[in-house]
């Protein structure tokens, strides 16, 4: 993508064609985009999981696996 969705509205690009581009239903979803800011993206950063924990996976019970099998 390479531009932010914030970047395209600051250099006038239309909300209404933001929103077609990028497949939103509406244009008031992508208005949401532009108003994103540093310090949301902060607080976002501050709640993300520490990189040294191990991530968990999910696995499936036998018989989910036996399920998705008769599908």
């Amino acid at each position: 993508m390479g531009r932010s969705i914030r970047g395209w509205y600051i250099q006038g690009e239309p909300i209404d064609g933001i929103a077609l581009w990028l497949g939103h239903e509406s244009p008031t979803t992508t208005h949401q985009y532009t108003e994103a800011n540093l310090a949301m993206n902060e607080k976002a950063l501050a709640r993300m999981q520490d990189p040294d924990t191990a991530s968990r996976r999910f696995h499936a019970s036998d018989s989910l696996l036996e399920f998705l099998k008769g599908l």
